[in-house]
């Protein structure tokens, strides 16, 4: 397959792993294909839908590789679904009547387009196969090379997506600034309200991360600076069966040894007990584009907060969330090896002309492949009895 001209988006939230990716596709390409021309759409879907790129000219090229440096989308996101087509009205990325799916490839097809590559989650991953598909049904053959992008890490089959890793390194470093604030106020309940709508391996990978720092932490084991009261003493998953009762019997008994008590809450831990309290009330439950329930509006961490505190005697509840801190940070080494092979396998796979989602498949024995569009989903569950995450709740004596 001939290609000429190459276009890169990335869309959905941040995750550690944006920068860095579109810093390598253009690097790769440069290295092996340096005739492709490459160009970008500006904040994701909408940037397609009206036309908004720009050109990696030979001076962004030369420059590709300080993209690693920084977080966030050095060619911007935004949150747009392309079958939601009132919202894409309502937004004026197309007008009444306008089918998106349309807009979008009469856009490529004018930008001479033969291989986009996305970068996002699965519904971003989704609404490139929708767009292939709408293009060969139409006579214009496209290649679609998606890289996975969340942060929760929630994507099937995909052991492991590009930025979750980091988000969890840097949800901790976010902890342990937050938990210090015990030392200016007694019987202190913190909350570490962590990214996680309805899976909970970030926030156990972050637990785990803040764990591990405390164990190897020079501590003096005096006073306010002891090991017990910096680490973690709860860890709320949306996959976890929540015991209110048998949990606040636990931490009032740390609560009195230690002084305080640090929670790491998934922002999706019991939001369906919220959900069903303001419904049975007769309040609107706020949703997105998406259906999703707007968590921000929703606060599980303060609803986590309120229900803990009384039971526990706190006398100061501390709610932070470090989703935004976490998300938004440059790749780790972690992660830049895992996109580094992620990228050479999607300029492979694109300049072969086979579309998919790069990936280590984890029902293929985590071969790193292109897979097929149609077997990506949103929604994995996270593993309770994961042994790290099991060693964790015995470590902090949750279990």
């Amino acid at each position: 397959m001939a290609v000429n001209t190459v276009a890169i988006l990335t869309a959905g939230g941040l995750a550690p792993c944006l920068s860095s990716a579109v810093g390598g596709l253009i690097e790769r390409y440069t290295e092996i294909a340096p005739e492709v021309r490459i160009i970008a759409y500006r904040n994701g879907y909408a940037g397609l839908l009206t036309g908004d790129w720009i050109e990696a000219t030979e001076q962004v090229r030369a420059a590709a590789s300080r993209l690693h440096a920084f977080g966030g989308s050095p060619i911007g996101n935004s949150r747009v679904k392309l079958t939601n087509v009132a919202d894409c009205v309502k937004r004026g990325l197309v007008q009444e009547g306008e089918d998106p799916l349309a807009v979008a490839a009469a856009q490529l097809s004018r930008d001479g387009v033969d291989v986009l590559h996305t970068i996002g989650g699965d519904d971003t991953n989704g609404a490139a196969a929708d767009l292939a598909a709408f293009l060969k049904q139409n006579g214009y053959d496209l290649t679609v090379v998606g890289l996975p992008k969340t942060i929760d890490n929630d994507v099937i089959p995909i052991r492991q997506s590009l930025g979750a890793w980091t988000a969890a390194e840097q949800g901790a470093v976010f902890a342990r600034n937050v938990i210090a604030e015990h030392t200016a106020n007694p019987r202190m309940l913190t909350i570490h309200e962590v990214m996680g709508r309805n899976c909970g391996w970030l926030t156990a990978a972050t637990a785990l991360e803040h764990h591990q720092w405390v164990k190897s932490a020079p501590f003096a084991e005096w006073m306010e600076n002891a090991a017990a009261r910096w680490d973690v003493h709860g860890v709320y998953v949306p996959e976890m069966a929540l015991d209110i009762e048998g949990e606040a019997h636990r931490l009032k008994a740390i609560m009195d040894s230690q002084g305080g008590v640090n929670l790491f809450v998934a922002e999706g831990a019991g939001v369906s007990e919220i959900v069903a309290a303001m419904e049975a009330a007769g309040d609107e439950v706020p949703r997105d584009p998406f259906g999703h329930v707007q968590l921000d509006k929703v606060n599980p961490g303060q609803w986590f907060g309120k229900r803990f505190a009384e039971q526990l005697g706190a006398e100061k509840v501390l709610v932070q969330k470090s989703g935004y801190f976490s998300r938004s940070a440059p790749a780790n080494e972690t992660d830049r090896a895992l996109i580094d092979a992620c990228v050479r396998n999607a300029v492979d796979a694109a300049l072969a002309g086979e579309s998919g989602v790069i990936g280590n498949d984890e029902e293929r024995g985590d071969e790193l492949r292109t897979i097929e569009f149609e077997r990506i989903k949103g929604g994995k569950r996270f593993d309770i009895e994961t042994p790290w995450f099991a060693d964790l709740l015995r470590d902090i004596g949750q279990a």
